[in-house]
């Protein structure tokens, strides 16, 4: 991440206006990007459509003044006929079948989707049997980790919530060998990280004053986390009855005469140049300090007697976890500064 800042410059040809497009902008992160892209200096939003081919075109009434356009049923013609980069907030299945054929004519695909995270075959088959992956060569979009590959990308895969907040916090002090032992991440997660789709699980009588473990030993996030690690995880997701965010408390082991310094110089140098992670050092922080932002933020604490590090990742799941982490690729993608339409630019 060396000449990362001079980068941020910005070097798009011109002031061009991207043509953007959206599939799937009916759900809660597909909003949330034309919530956000609406106001983007350096893109159109030329089609905005939902998940199925079916139902008529329809408005959305939170999103008045800020865009106003129509949510129209999905044609993945209209997709590629319409747009230079495409969106894709569609379930993994529809995502699979699509995105090929968008790269296929010429078109750069963002896809929020886990649909083509897993590089091996024998995991893709597992959790998303859908994909075909002959001739594609996915980019995994964690921004901070794969900036240069990013913006050299045909088809860029968002990473999942979850493995974004862990990858985030683990992956330089990995690279770093300042770990050991066993990883365990207890995560939490607001409802609509569930998707807008309605479940027993995420009913409002389920949730409210309560919180619950699920996918134990089971999320397809974890061989994420694993894949982009490169080590084993323990990884146990919760419901928790907020709208929005995600905290996460990694229990793990350093290497010995590891202290907590070592582990902020690692982080720091990790992320100097990165606008969106901030670092709290040993004030921890909580889910309303990153809500409705782009940021991921990172505390911690080292037990140097027993060799013990906790570290507290939080960030929102529709942002950072999806919609603005999306964005931020795309302004990646296309050489614009990647705080464009998220931050004001100084």
């Amino acid at each position: 991440m060396t000449d990362r800042t001079a980068s941020r410059a910005g070097h798009a040809v011109g002031d061009t206006r991207a043509r953007v497009a959206v599939a799937g902008a009916s759900g809660f992160a597909g909003q949330e990007l034309l919530r956000w892209m609406a106001g983007h200096p350096h893109a159109t939003i030329t089609a905005a459509m939902s998940s199925s081919p079916d139902g008529p075109a329809r408005s959305l009434p939170a999103l008045a003044r800020i865009w106003d356009g129509v949510i129209e049923p999905f044609s993945a013609d209209k997709l590629a006929q319409a747009a230079d980069v495409v969106f894709l907030a569609l379930p993994e299945e529809a995502a699979a079948a699509v995105a090929p054929t968008l790269v296929d004519r010429g078109v750069r695909v963002i896809d929020l989707s886990g649909a083509f995270r897993l590089r091996e075959a024998a995991l893709r088959e597992k959790w998303y049997p859908a994909t075909k992956m002959a001739g594609l060569t996915p980019v995994y979009g964690l921004t901070e980790r794969h900036y240069h590959e990013i913006s050299k990308a045909r088809l860029l895969t968002n990473p999942g919530c979850y493995p974004t907040a862990a990858l985030l916090a683990l992956e330089p002090l990995a690279e770093a060998g300042l770990l050991a032992g066993d990883i365990v991440i207890d995560a939490k997660s607001g409802i609509s990280g569930a998707g807008k789709k309605p479940s027993d699980r995420t009913h409002f009588s389920e949730n409210h004053g309560s919180v619950s473990a699920y996918g134990v030993f089971g999320h397809r996030h974890q061989p994420e986390i694993e894949q982009e690690l490169g080590s084993p995880v323990t990884f146990v997701p919760h419901l928790v009855p907020l709208d929005r965010g995600i905290l996460e408390t990694i229990y793990a082991r350093v290497q010995p005469g590891v202290a907590a310094k070592d582990v902020a110089d690692t982080l720091t140098a990790a992320y100097r140049d990165a606008p969106f992670v901030r670092l709290t050092g040993e004030q921890l922080p909580e889910i309303k300090h990153a809500a409705y932002t782009n940021f991921c933020d990172i505390g911690w604490r080292v037990d140097s007697a027993t060799g013990r590090i906790l570290l507290v990742a939080v960030l929102d799941n529709l942002v950072k976890g999806a919609a603005g982490q999306a964005i931020q690729n795309f302004n990646v993608m296309l050489g614009y500064d990647e705080r464009t339409g998220l931050l004001p630019l100084r």
